[in-house]
């Protein structure tokens, strides 16, 4: 017993040893982390895989780590919005559906119950932080916090307003959206650009989440109109001399190997849904290529190529035709060209737009153009094209400065781009000719209200400008609104389907539209109240369309924005 006894201490003895070793031991590590003698190093570090140059300077264990850091070359940015905006007869006299088209394809009137109106307030908030590692090396990252009020909640169901409202919720929304709750923070930009790369003059490589802004923003723009805007995840490389910027960037807008957020990288299965690739392939990518020649005086020449692939199933995004935005399985080529002009009083745009290439349709028998009712055969010619034309004239002798400009504004449909849809009402499955608009900054051009996107449409539309004060702006705008092919859709500023043409429409008058917007600035131009109405007259397409007679559309809206 005693013998077992003595062991026993024995053994404690060497564990209490061992944990002191231990303690001991740790705490030099961390003596030695962080606060190493000046002049001595560590000779045997941990190994610890880095992306980076494994310089001493740069190990974590580095008593120098962070003390770079200076203030002078941190700066940041914010802005913050509040927007209550109200319409009233989206539909016209109907009801809405839950996609937000006012009809289903084929013969089928609006018989949704409801007068389809909206008053809500949204509240955007942005803060950006920069920070300037030397003239040529920047950090960015930008937060973005969009919510609408009230929206926290649980506002149907059980749990209702009244016992699990806004109030109580500050991180996710209760009320799932796709199937996911809705958050409210995240992250619009992060990146990182670095200047003069490779000690290569004027070329610049930004790698992150960017903004990209193009032109007219007719392609792709910020769409800051939008509580949350567009922003990108890739890489763009960019060359600047004095006669030409060249932008060449690849980005990626889906994945479906990964989710997001994922600690670690490949091991699991593929999160494809249905009708998506179970392989890496199975991903929406684009690469563009844009470019500005400086050249001409007064002149801005702008050519460029955009290749867009996109892998994801067909099926997936099949409810509304072929004309949905951001198709999947297809391969689409983009060439154009924009032509800017300001000399003295007078300013011109005018861009053309030429896709091609090739995409899969998903009609079941005889509708299905390669006979493949999975729709994952690419089957269907791509043959599609836009124009945007404006000129102005502003009298800058003149008090007020006022400008006017006129606009004509083109983009192509096909009047099969139902096929998918109703049962073979609108034939077989041919083409796919409908303009894709990707992802621009649509409420700028045809008309404040965003009924309308560039695709299947055509517009005719004058604009006044004038500066009552030197603070305050006013615009008048009118628009004129027809479809581009009559039995294609009408699709709204978001791209999304409006109304479902139905299979006999010859009709193509949407309406018109009459837009007024007043915006005052103070502190210095650091704020702005914004308040604008608009009314649409609808056509005889809506009400031929819509199988009953047309009520007429208002929205308004007001708005502050602070800015620094």
């Amino acid at each position: 017993m005693e013998t077992r006894e003595n062991s026993g201490h024995a053994k404690r003895a060497i564990v209490q040893l061992v944990i002191l070793v231990s303690l001991m031991t740790s705490h030099a590590i961390a003596q030695a982390a962080f606060q190493l003698p000046e002049g001595e190093k560590i000779t045997n570090p941990i190994v610890i895989g880095r992306g980076i140059p494994q310089k001493e300077a740069y190990e974590a264990f580095d008593p120098k780590i962070g003390r770079n850091f200076n203030l002078k070359n941190l700066w940041i940015r914010a802005d913050m919005r509040v927007r209550p905006e109200y319409r009233t007869n989206v539909c016209f006299g109907g009801g809405i559906g839950a996609a937000g088209q006012c009809n289903a394809p084929g013969l089928v009137a609006n018989n949704l119950p409801g007068k389809a109106n909206d008053q809500f307030v949204q509240q955007m908030t942005r803060l950006g932080i920069g920070y300037d590692l030397s003239p040529d090396v920047n950090f960015y990252l930008e937060f973005i916090d969009s919510r609408t009020w009230g929206g926290n909640g649980t506002p149907v169901g059980a749990n209702g307003a009244g016992n699990n409202g806004d109030p109580a919720i500050h991180t996710c929304g209760s009320t799932p959206a796709n199937g996911r709750p809705t958050c409210t923070l995240g992250i619009r930009a992060g990146y990182m650009l670095i200047r003069n790369f490779a000690g290569i003059q004027g070329l610049g490589l930004k790698a992150g989440r960017q903004y990209l802004v193009f032109g007219d923003q007719s392609l792709f723009g910020h769409f800051d109109w939008a509580n949350t805007g567009w922003s990108f995840d890739g890489v763009m490389l960019q060359y600047s001399t004095g006669i030409i910027d060249t932008h060449l960037g690849w980005f990626r807008t889906a994945e479906t190997d990964l989710l997001q957020g994922a600690t670690l990288g490949s091991g699991g299965p593929n999160i494809g849904g249905t009708g998506q690739a179970k392989n890496a392939a199975g991903d929406a990518d684009f690469i563009i290529l844009y470019n500005q020649i400086k050249a001409v005086p007064g002149f801005l020449i702008e050519p460029f190529y955009i290749y867009y692939k996109n892998n994801l199933g067909g099926g997936d995004v099949s409810f509304q035709g072929l004309g949905t935005p951001k198709h999947g399985n297809q391969t689409r080529h983009v060439v154009g060209n924009r032509i800017a002009m300001k000399k003295g009083y007078f300013d011109f745009s005018s861009e053309v737009v030429y896709q091609f290439g090739q995409m899969g349709d998903t009609a079941a028998g005889a509708s299905s153009l390669c006979g493949d009712p999975g729709g994952e055969g690419k089957c269907l010619h791509i043959n599609a094209w836009a124009t945007r034309n404006w000129i102005g004239y502003t009298a800058f002798n003149l008090p007020g400065k006022p400008r006017i400009a006129f606009n004509f504004d083109y983009a192509s449909g096909d009047g099969r781009a139902n096929c998918t849809l109703a049962d073979g009402a609108y034939g077989a499955c041919k083409t796919a000719n409908t303009f894709e608009n990707f992802f621009p900054t649509n409420h700028i051009h045809m008309g404040y209200m965003d009924v309308m996107g560039w695709k299947n449409m055509m517009s005719f539309s004058g604009n006044f400008q004038a500066r009552l004060t030197p603070d305050d702006h006013i615009e008048i705008w009118y628009t004129n609104l027809h479809l581009a092919n009559a039995k294609d859709n009408w699709y709204r500023a978001s791209q999304g389907v409006y109304v479902f043409s139905q299979p006999g429409n010859t009709k193509t008058h949407i309406g018109d539209e009459v837009d007024v917007a007043w915006t005052h600035f103070f502190m210095h131009g650091m704020v702005a109240f914004q308040a604008g109405y608009g009314h649409l007259f609808p056509g005889n397409y809506v009400s031929q369309n819509l199988g009953r007679r047309a009520v007429g559309q208002d929205w308004g809206y007001a708005q502050l924005w602070i800015n620094f």
